[in-house]
C-alpha cells in the first residue's frame, strides 16, 4: 500500500532537518531528517550520540494504523516520523 501524501514533495520539504530528541537511559540522542526515499521505503537521518554526528539510511515500517517509523539501536526502539518537529 503506497500512501499518496507521503510521496508529495511538500510533505517531503516539511520534513527535511526535522528534528527529533530520544533518551535511551543515559544520553539525549537527536535525530534530524536529511532525505526521506519513498522508491525505496527508506529515510536518512543524521544521528548525534554523545557529540557524534553519523549519518544513517534505515528502513521505514508502517504499523497497524498506517503511521510510519524506523527502529534504533538495539533494542529496536520505534522512531516515529509523526514525532519529528519542524525547525525554523
Amino acid at each position: 500500500m503506497e500512501n499518496e501524501v507521503f510521496k508529495s514533495d511538500e510533505f517531503r520539504k516539511k520534513l527535511y532537518l526535522s528534528k527529533f530528541e530520544f533518551f535511551d537511559g543515559d544520553e539525549f540522542i537527536t535525530f534530524n531528517i536529511v532525505d526521506v526515499n519513498t522508491d525505496r521505503n527508506q529515510i536518512t537521518v543524521a544521528v548525534t550520540n554523545q557529540g557524534k554526528i553519523s549519518v544513517i539510511t534505515y528502513d521505514l515500517i508502517t504499523d497497524d494504523d498506517g503511521k510510519l517509523y524506523f527502529e534504533y539501536g538495539h533494542f529496536y526502539e520505534r522512531v516515529a516520523i509523526d514525532d519529528f518537529e519542524e525547525v525554523e
